[in-house]
């Protein structure tokens, strides 16, 4: 079996970026099914400190609109300038909930790893991603859920004193429906993630999680998370 991109990288530079489960683990894993070719156009959609872009980049010679709201365009330019991939990273500021500054039909791929829950948890955001993507496109997204039938009506106990509205986590068949709503898309993928554990495991190595994650885990919240995958190609 191939060694994953993700387990061969610089453990210190993945270390410093991550903001919550491995983004880099889970973009692999998301994008393996889809046909990426060199020069596509991705948008990268709540991109954080990049690491998604910098595998789409570097993987498959994809150009990649890394966009986010809370982490500055100047901050990750910096950070692709200094892996030689400024000529195929675009940094941008973007807030999904405000009109998008993009061209309609421009986009091969949409993605968003561990950020659409955010500002996609409703039955609008599809439809106003869509008019970016060519017919064709794929947008795929991969999101932090419980497992099974979970949600914050039925929490487990040990889940509770650790919960707040702010994580947006909801079980698989909520986005399912969620997603089926859109008639704009063919979903062709709705599935639990492989890398969930060994991407949060990445994520506990830094000190950001150190900080903010250590007792939740230890009383075993985790054993409760998933990541869900979401594909759709657009009609």
């Amino acid at each position: 079996m191939k060694t994953p991109y993700t387990d061969n990288y610089d453990h210190a530079f993945l270390r410093d970026t991550m903001m919550g489960p491995n983004a880099m683990r889970l973009t692999e894993e998301l994008v393996a099914s889809l046909p990426i070719t060199p020069g596509m156009r991705i948008l990268d959609l709540g991109c954080g400190k990049g690491i998604s872009s910098v595998l789409l980049a570097e993987k498959y010679d994809a150009t990649v609109f890394a966009a986010d709201l809370w982490i500055s365009p100047t901050e990750n330019a910096e950070r692709f300038a200094a892996l030689g991939l400024d000529r195929q990273i675009f940094p941008l500021r973007v807030d999904a909930t405000k009109p998008i500054p993009f061209a309609h039909n421009y986009f091969d791929l949409i993605i968003s790893v561990d950020a659409y829950q955010y500002f996609g948890s409703n039955n609008t955001m599809l439809a106003t991603l869509l008019p970016f993507l060519k017919t064709g496109g794929y947008v795929a997204v991969a999101v932090p859920g419980f497992i099974g039938e979970y949600d914050e009506h039925n929490l487990p106990d040990v889940v509770k004193p650790f919960w707040t509205p702010e994580w947006y986590f909801y079980p698989l068949r909520w986005w399912k429906a969620c997603w089926e709503k859109e008639p704009g898309i063919t979903l062709n993928t709705v599935r639990e993630m492989d890398t969930c554990q060994q991407a949060w495991d990445d994520f506990m190595e830094c000190d950001m999680a150190q900080e903010i994650m250590v007792s939740m885990m230890e009383a075993g919240v985790g054993d409760y998370f998933n990541m869900i995958q979401l594909t759709g190609i657009k009609n």
